[in-house]
């Protein structure tokens, strides 16, 4: 399994190796002895989710309040998704710029999104089945979103037909997220992923 670093701290794409024979493909999709060392510290998987996208639909940018946090392993198991990752951590060298990948069925990568970083992604073929392991189950009064389409992120979006849900679309933009203190904090991002190596 390939390692590659994005440029926002915390995030790593990993490649793994395709073994096709006649009967199919077999590979490791996750695979922790690869993983742990990357990220410096065990992967706590707590929650599986499913989601499933017709073309155009846009989740996110989502996060989680630090800590815990959410980190999150995501794969795209059919079609074809543009994921991003947005830096959302106040104090971060980074903090609103954003790296973007595109997932599919074919490649088979996996995106690894460490605690308090944004996480988006836009299905770009007619369905996509994506799945993301995550560290912390679903806590809905933890859990915040920032506008995919805030015009100061320019996220870069296939066109502008995008499908959104209610909770998305009323989602604040990154400047009134800052301004009201939802935002988590780098340093104490940082100082968190450290505290469980």
């Amino acid at each position: 399994m390939d390692v590659t670093p994005l440029s926002i701290e915390g995030s790593w794409l990993f490649t793994p190796i395709l073994r096709p024979d006649d009967r199919g493909v077999f590979l490791e999709s996750y695979k922790a002895s690869v993983i742990e060392p990357v990220i410096g510290h065990a992967f706590s998987l707590q929650q599986m989710n499913i989601s499933m996208s017709k073309r155009g639909t846009v989740r996110g940018v989502h996060f989680a309040d630090v800590p815990p946090g959410q980190a999150k392993y995501v794969q795209c198991f059919a079609g074809r998704i543009l994921d991003i990752v947005v830096d959302i951590r106040v104090g971060s060298p980074t903090f609103g710029q954003w790296d973007a990948i595109e997932l599919d069925d074919q490649s088979r990568q996996g995106l690894y999104i460490s605690e308090g970083l944004g996480h988006a992604f836009c299905a770009l073929t007619d369905s996509v089945t994506v799945g993301y392991l995550c560290s912390e189950p679903y806590a809905p009064t933890r859990e915040h979103g920032i506008h995919p389409l805030d015009a100061d992120l320019a996220l870069p979006w296939p066109g502008d037909d995008v499908v959104l849900s209610p909770k998305d679309a009323a989602a604040p933009a990154l400047a009134e997220a800052l301004a009201t203190g939802m935002l988590p904090d780098y340093e104490q991002c940082v100082a968190y992923r450290a505290s469980r190596s």
